[in-house]
């Protein structure tokens, strides 16, 4: 009963019902009785501020990746030669028109230090809005268009709102445009990592035995191995001549040969915990097969658990692919991520000219931060009778 009254308060904060304001009614012990597990969950989940917020923000960032031909300003690859390392712009607000602007930027070159100065020209208003038109594009690969959700509305004249990198291409269209692949990443190799450790960790924790001694050997050997010098070394043997796509299902695939095991484990255990519960026996004793014993009755008793451990393998997903991509051997160009574009920042002479290159690094940050505290969020509201 004391279970049931701790989780009446996470009960009394949901909007889709509207529970009486005693927490101590009948009515709103009756609601929490009956509420699934699903609900429960999702009471607990939004009493944690940071992972709601964490949600919000991962879900922007994923509709930017599906859209970024629509959200960003400028083309993957429209280059200004002219305006290389060209420094960010800051969006200004007039009440006379236009309302929305940004000063432009003149180059003059510097006879000493043999590089380009830019300087703010304030009598330049070079005018900017939304769902404007620019650069053609197929959204989805499908819909021809050339409308783009911000911009400038003369589209001759750049505008660099991040800065632009040293072909003087837009870094926040670049950013825009490697959300995509470096989001993608995560997702897909967590789901490669979710189906190995599903199939093992699933048939070592039901079967036991030899079996199991042998899967558990196997996962031992790969958590044995270094990290970093196994993706680097598999990395380099990925063969220089396969198109953008073979190399990003190739880097996928090695992300996630080595992110199955922490899943395996994780299932392993909890299959161990229930392995003799009753409804696993009852299923058995009806004669239902070992397989559909672990996908429809025990693997559903612990999906919460699952959901919030996939959630914080994401980042590590996100991370390794940064990682590859920084040091050369990830994604190549023409690819745009995260981790290529960040690659252009190695040198010392390119932070001290252009630091706003390392925005790209702000953005791996950002996600993985949002991913972790959601994560976060998940693990404690998987539990939702527990304080």
């Amino acid at each position: 009963m004391s279970n049931v009254s701790g989780a009446i308060d996470v009960a009394a904060s949901d909007a889709d019902q509207t529970p009486p304001e005693s927490p101590k009614s009948p009515a709103l012990q009756q609601s929490v009785a009956t509420a699934s597990q699903r609900q429960l969950i999702w009471w607990r989940f939004r009493k944690h501020k940071l992972a709601m917020i964490s949600l919000v923000v991962l879900a922007l960032l994923y509709l930017i990746g599906a859209t970024c031909e629509f959200a960003a300003p400028r083309a993957q690859d429209s280059a200004h030669p002219e305006a290389a390392y060209s420094p960010p712009q800051w969006v200004k607000v007039s009440t006379s028109a236009p309302h929305l602007y940004v000063n432009g930027v003149v180059g003059v070159p510097n006879v000493e230090t043999l590089k380009r100065d830019y300087k703010i020209d304030e009598s330049v208003r070079i005018p900017v809005g939304f769902l404007v038109k620019g650069d053609e594009y197929k959204l989805f690969g499908l819909i021809p268009s050339d409308v783009h959700f911000f911009g400038t509305t003369e589209p001759g004249l750049p505008v660099f709102l991040l800065g632009s990198d040293q072909q003087g291409r837009d870094l926040l269209s670049r950013l825009i445009y490697g959300s995509r692949v470096s989001l993608s990443v995560g997702i897909i190799g967590v789901v490669m990592s979710l189906a190995l450790g599903l199939l093992l960790g699933g048939l070592s924790g039901y079967f036991g035995g030899r079996l199991d001694s042998a899967i558990q050997r196997i996962i031992e050997f790969f958590i044995s191995i270094p990290t970093l010098p196994l993706w680097l070394g598999l990395a380099a043997a990925v063969p220089p001549g396969w198109d953008s796509l073979s190399t990003y299902f190739a880097i996928t695939l090695i992300l996630s040969l080595m992110g199955w095991t922490g899943m395996a484990r994780v299932i392993r255990s909890r299959l161990l915990q229930i392995r003799h519960e009753d409804f696993v026996l009852a299923a058995e004793l009806d004669g239902a097969r070992p397989m559909r014993v672990i996908n429809k009755h025990m693997l559903p008793a612990f999906t919460s658990h699952i959901i919030a451990s996939l959630s914080l393998s994401v980042p590590g997903m996100i991370g390794g692919e940064t990682a590859l991509s920084f040091l050369g051997l990830g994604l190549q160009p023409p690819v745009v991520s995260w981790g290529v574009t960040l690659g252009d920042a190695q040198s010392i002479r390119v932070l001290a000219e252009a630091p706003w290159m390392l925005f790209a690094g702000l953005a791996v940050v950002i996600t993985v931060m949002a991913f972790n505290f959601v994560g976060d969020g998940l693990r404690d509201a998987a539990d939702p009778y527990g304080r």
